[in-house]
């Protein structure tokens, strides 16, 4: 039976799910200070993906050409960098002195500047051999950086000043491992978004961003998913979009109210909810695979759905067609109001990081290290360049000020090491 067919009980499943009200006010909201060449969070500045077509990153590059810079990274990680300011800024975890920290560079020289351990101890053991325990994106508000952690069985989210100072700390909810964590935080006005789905005790919270305090909590249904709350425009008003946990549900980011929630998607995604403005883009891959077009109006009418596997690797929009980089390494281009299949090509590999459009052009990067460089256009499957860079990427990079910022590890004498690498025109 299809999932998503039993809209009318869309009233009852905003019952069953609990809004928390822990009584706190947000602070007044400050101005979000970050620039137009920078990348403050996961997926970008508009949240899907896009980079600033404005100042085109090199379509050539290799460890001998257009590597600007390049540092080594303590620990390991699969979040991606962010680039505010005249920084970069992202997550680790080293195991062998059981820490997790954010670390930050100088976004001209690769220099690092400082390392704030925000863990000691409490490393939490098992999960999927491609996760890490340092998965979450950070985010910045050009004042501070926010960053979330899997800790002693618990999600914790933790801000930081722009130099490395720890301003406070916050439990989100208890954690019960599953595959792994990996969601990232989104800011919105005066809040800092969280979510952490698990088979113990999910939640949603809206986290004021100067205090930490929980201004609003929303329980989740007790299943695990590793999606990230995303914020996009949608019918008229910007919404927090959550999928997975067998729902597909728009909030209100500010209150956490439902305003609408369905069944369908499927039990555990991944990837990051895109719109074109009037419908939103969800895909999963676990137990259910699909692709699904959904109107964000409130009705939650299902427009079209398919059974493409879109596990891992976020989805692209542009000009009224779909891109997807499947994680077996099939590009499929779909027409994102009817679902017809346009195109699809196998491009080899196991795709893990979300691709980046630039201008026309979209950047796509195998775990093995290997971007190939694509046209978006419905027309047919056309390549322009493929470079080879690392030995390892998991990490979503950050394309921004004509830069690429990508977190890749080598292997030397049988040990990984990570690192930061930019990317750009000498």
């Amino acid at each position: 039976m299809p999932r998503f067919i039993f809209f009318v009980l869309v009233a009852a499943l905003a019952l069953v799910v609990e809004i928390h009200a822990p009584g706190q006010q947000a602070s007044a909201p400050e101005a979000i200070t970050v620039g137009p060449s920078d990348w403050p969070w996961w997926r970008g500045p508009t949240r899907n993906g896009v980079a600033d077509a404005s100042q085109p990153p090199p379509l050539h590059w290799s460890e001998a050409e257009n590597v600007l810079w390049k540092s080594p990274v303590t620990g390991r990680g699969h979040g991606g960098p962010i680039v505010v300011g005249e920084r970069v800024f992202l997550g680790t975890a080293d195991h062998d002195k059981a820490e997790q920290s954010v670390a930050c560079f100088d976004r001209k020289t690769g220099k690092q500047l400082w390392q704030t351990v925000v863990h000691k101890g409490g490393f939490t053991k098992g999960g999927h051999k491609k996760s890490s325990l340092a998965s979450s994106t950070p985010a910045s508000d050009g004042k501070r950086v926010f960053i979330n952690f899997l800790n002693a069985e618990a999600i914790y989210t933790t801000a930081l000043d722009l130099h490395g100072k720890q301003l406070w700390q916050t439990k989100v909810t208890d954690y019960v491992l599953h595959q792994g964590f990996g969601s990232s935080p989104a800011i919105y006005q005066a809040l800092v978004l969280v979510s952490a789905d698990n088979k113990g005790t999910g939640a949603i919270s809206g986290l004021d961003r100067v205090t930490g305090d929980i201004v609003w909590k929303r329980d989740r249904p007790k299943s695990p998913n590793y999606a990230s709350p995303i914020l996009l425009k949608v019918a008229g008003r910007e919404q927090l979009f959550m999928q997975g946990c067998d729902l597909v549900a728009g909030l209100d980011p500010a209150t956490g109210t439902p305003l609408w929630e369905v069944p369908g998607s499927t039990t555990e995604c991944v990837t990051s909810t895109v719109t074109d403005g009037k419908n939103i883009f969800t895909s999963g891959g676990y137990p259910t695979n699909h692709v699904a077009a959904l109107r964000a109006d409130g009705s939650g009418k299902v427009v079209w759905q398919n059974k493409a596997k879109v596990y891992v690797p976020s989805m692209l929009i542009k000009d009224g067609h779909l891109y997807s980089v499947q994680d077996e390494g099939i590009i499929y281009c779909w027409n994102s109001e009817t679902g017809a299949t346009v195109w699809s090509e196998r491009i080899g590999g196991i795709f893990t990081a979300s691709p980046i459009l630039v201008g026309d052009l979209i950047y796509a990067t195998n775990e093995a290290g290997l971007t190939t460089i694509f046209k978006a256009q419905p027309t047919k499957f056309e390549r322009v360049a493929e470079n080879q860079l690392a030995d390892n990427v998991l990490a979503t990079t950050a394309i921004c000020g004509g830069r690429i910022y990508m977190r890749a590890a080598v292997e030397k004498d049988g040990r990984r090491q990570e690192m930061l690498y930019c990317v750009g025109h000498p």
